[in-house]
């Protein structure tokens, strides 16, 4: 399934909903503002699915991505990846997710043990703020979305330093 994720980077509000690839408004990210580090992604009934939070002291930029109040991801840049940007993402089960994709875009491929469980794209959409998600059938799409809002989220920081 894919999903359309349109946000506004530098307005006040960064709420935004993510459509399906019908146009359907399925998951709402809300943060209070701009400068806010922690994000709720509820479903369309406004049932809390995961919290996306950026701890504060960190020696790298992460979020930790919780359900139900337990933390479930935690995602994280690499730590030397020179020629495509690179992220990992721990889950709390023990297992690990690769996110690798090309330095210059919002292009990446999310892998758990070689097998591809997203994809993460801004090459579908002309416009600056938006990115397509796709996930992968049998996946945990608010994870998937999660992740991808976290990476985003940690891009953009990035490059505004």
């Amino acid at each position: 399934m894919r999903y359309l994720v349109r946000h506004r980077i530098f307005s006040i509000q960064t709420s935004f909903w993510i459509t399906d690839q019908d146009g359907n408004e399925v998951f709402y990210v809300d943060a209070q503002s701009l400068f806010n580090k922690t994000f709720q992604l509820a479903d369309r009934a406004g049932n809390v699915l995961a919290v996306l939070k950026q701890p504060l002291f960190q020696l790298r930029a992460a979020m930790d991505i919780e359900r139900d109040g337990q933390k479930l991801a935690t995602v994280t840049r690499a730590m030397f990846s020179p020629f495509q940007h690179r992220y990992e993402i721990a889950l709390a089960n023990g297992s690990t997710w690769q996110a690798q994709g090309e330095f210059s875009d919002m292009s990446w491929d999310l892998s758990a043990g070689g097998r591809i469980v997203g994809r993460i794209s801004r090459e579908w959409f002309a416009v600056r703020d938006t990115f397509g998600v796709e996930v992968e059938p049998g996946q945990d799409a608010p994870l998937v979305i999660a992740v991808s809002v976290a990476i985003d989220h940690l891009r953009e920081e990035e490059q505004r330093r």
